[in-house]
């Protein structure tokens, strides 16, 4: 099966192309740019390089969130309009699940602690807690504090955080334990999502154009300011 796989949710966009579970091409930007700009010439560039159409897609998979609201819009927006034509299935993968999996091809770290972290603004996290594969927590939004006492409880293993919530993270906690990755396997990389989309579909978890949907953990500001202005 040829799967496309993209995630827009933060400020990395990355597209990959695989066919039954081999990586094709992998594009990834992380350049400042808009993703309404990058994603679909990446999509085209991947289709051109690789020889593939998209007819020749048996699923799209994509980071429905967490992530910026504008950049999870984009990316479900953009699988809708390839898919639903065409009847192609779709894969939502979680943005923090797709980052955990980043690390899973490092046998060194099979079974440490893998704490995907994005900054949510406001000293919060949208954040899960995974054992190698293994899902410990769901996804959540959570403050660095309240990560930093759930975090003590495993400070006998490796912990690694991955993801552009570091930064974030970093300023409140300090655990002997605690570890960043390196860069190129912190950010957003659509290789990961398209692993986990194909697991998901196998799973019988795809879903329909019409039903892909986005994941929001939190209002927007302006349904979080229009909320406030009602209760004024």
């Amino acid at each position: 099966m040829i799967v496309l796989a993209i995630d827009t949710t933060a400020l990395t966009a990355s597209a990959a192309l695989t066919e039954d579970g081999r990586l094709l091409g992998l594009i990834t930007i992380n350049a400042g740019l808009t993703h309404s700009e990058t994603i679909l010439p990446a999509v085209e560039q991947l289709l051109n390089f690789t020889r593939k159409k998209i007819s020749d897609l048996g699923l799209i998979a994509v980071t429905v969130g967490p992530g910026s609201f504008t950049g999870v819009r984009i990316g479900v927006a953009t699988v809708k309009g390839l898919a639903f034509e065409r009847d192609i299935p779709c894969a939502p993968v979680s943005t923090l699940e797709a980052l955990a999996r980043n690390l899973n091809g490092f046998e060194a770290h099979r079974d440490s602690i893998i704490v995907p972290v994005m900054d949510a603004r406001r000293s919060q996290l949208y954040n899960a807690i995974f054992r190698g594969r293994q899902r410990l927590t769901e996804d959540r939004l959570i403050s660095a504090d309240e990560l930093k006492t759930e975090l003590g409880t495993y400070d006998a293993e490796e912990i690694l955080l991955v993801g552009d919530g570091c930064e974030v993270a970093r300023r409140t906690i300090y655990l002997p334990a605690l570890h960043e990755v390196p860069e190129y396997a912190r950010w957003q990389n659509a290789a990961s999502v398209a692993e986990c989309g194909l697991e998901l579909y196998n799973a019988g978890g795809a879903v329909s154009a019409a039903e892909l949907l986005p994941l929001y953990l939190r209002m927007s500001q302006a349904e979080r300011e229009r909320a406030e202005s009602r209760n004024t």
